[in-house]
């Protein structure tokens, strides 16, 4: 069983949509006749998916998306009737897991919200890995102007600078990372 948060300018097509999530065994947690207070309805209830259905979505719903997105990102499965290229990337972009040209089909429905769910899942593991992998970069550029400050200014090689960072870390039970960027900080105040 979901949790699904609908979002319909159409009271009739909401209902319908939320009677076919009932049959699939799906809890409706808000029906909202506008994204505008898409954020503040995903934090109060805390829905496992965002069904959306529109014509075309605006400039708005988009824009509450994508800070629904950056604050409390959820899976989102949005039925449209434009098929534009350029429509499609900008709600991919917003945060649409899913997005369906077509109109909602009660026998397909509960198949494209497993398949929202897997996509933004995998979507946010991506995201997770790139962010990690950015971090030890930056964490590694510090450490290596930090052995750069101290080949410099106590003129040992790169080997001996690394073991007197990683010394100095380990005395102040503090990561590397950090150690070398107080240290890169305080050159920077010397010269």
């Amino acid at each position: 069983m979901l949790r699904v948060l609908v979002v319909d300018s159409s009271r009739e097509r909401a209902a319908d949509v939320c009677a076919a999530l009932a049959l699939a065994g799906h809890q409706v947690t808000a029906v909202l006749s506008s994204a505008l207070e898409l954020s503040n309805q995903v934090l109060a209830t805390k829905p496992d998916v965002i069904f959306i259905q529109a014509d075309s979505p605006s400039r708005d719903t988009l824009e509450h998306l994508s800070l629904m997105n950056r604050d409390c990102p959820r899976p989102v499965l949005l039925f449209a009737q434009d098929s534009d290229s350029s429509m499609i990337r900008r709600a991919v972009k917003a945060g649409v897991s899913s997005y369906v040209v077509d109109s909602v089909s009660a026998e397909k429905l509960d198949a494209l919200l497993e398949v929202t769910v897997a996509q933004f899942e995998e979507f946010q593991h991506l995201r997770a890995e790139r962010d990690d992998a950015t971090r030890r970069l930056n964490e590694r550029i510090i450490v290596d102007k930090a052995k750069g400050v101290l080949m410099k200014a106590r003129g040992l090689d790169e080997n001996a600078a690394y073991h007197t960072l990683r010394k100095l870390a380990m005395e102040r039970g503090r990561k590397l990372a950090d150690v070398a960027r107080d240290v890169v900080d305080m050159a920077s105040l010397l010269m």
